[in-house]
């Protein structure tokens, strides 16, 4: 796995007039993982966002080292397309995810029109794709959203083996997430 590191130094979030949060801060390195807590609507997708490089921050700086995954409401996968082939045409950029299909229970899936696929299968299309992206630094919001309690246990495990491989994990949940030694931050406590 390839060095990572991750840094939020003094950051705010402004959306319209309203600012979300304001002073977050955190470090995480090789296998190191954070939880972000807090209500509906009070910006952990923002802050996602933000660490990600899809947003910019109202204040405040962050520095990445390490390609970055994020896995959110958005699977990225072309509606249109059996699922082998909306994955396939990620797996030309990212790599193979073939020994991970049938892991995630989507080996008898992949002739099925990705619109056709439950809330939960998707989720699962979308952490196969995560998976074939190699990225150390993995963002997932609401990664148990829609999924039945075996794929929240196997999504939790595949997240603690990303992380005792020496990848940097931030999962953004209302939901508890089980994984050891995981930091929390509660965006509460930074909000204005």
């Amino acid at each position: 796995m390839q060095e990572c590191r991750i840094a939020a130094e003094d950051l705010a979030c402004r959306r319209g007039e309203r600012v979300l949060f304001s002073h977050v801060q955190f470090t995480l390195g090789p296998g190191e993982a954070l939880q972000v807590g807090g209500s509906n609507g009070i910006g952990k997708s923002s802050l996602l966002r933000i660490l990600a490089g899809l947003m910019r921050p109202f204040m405040g700086s962050i520095e990445r080292e390490g390609s970055i995954g994020l896995l959110d409401e958005q699977a990225a996968l072309d509606p249109l397309l059996p699922l082998g082939q909306a994955l396939s045409f990620w797996q030309r950029m990212d790599g193979p995810v073939d020994n991970e299909l049938v892991r995630l229970g989507l080996g008898d899936l992949l002739d099925v029109p990705v619109r056709y696929l439950s809330t939960g299968q998707a989720k699962r299309a979308a952490l196969a794709r995560l998976l074939g992206q190699s990225a150390p630094v993995w963002l997932l919001d609401e990664p148990l959203n829609g999924l039945d309690s075996e794929a929240a246990r196997l999504t939790e495990t595949i997240v603690g083996e990303h992380c005792r491989a020496g990848g940097i994990c931030i999962v953004a949940s209302h939901q508890p997430f089980a994984l050891d030694g995981v930091q929390r931050l509660e965006l509460a406590d930074f909000a204005t």
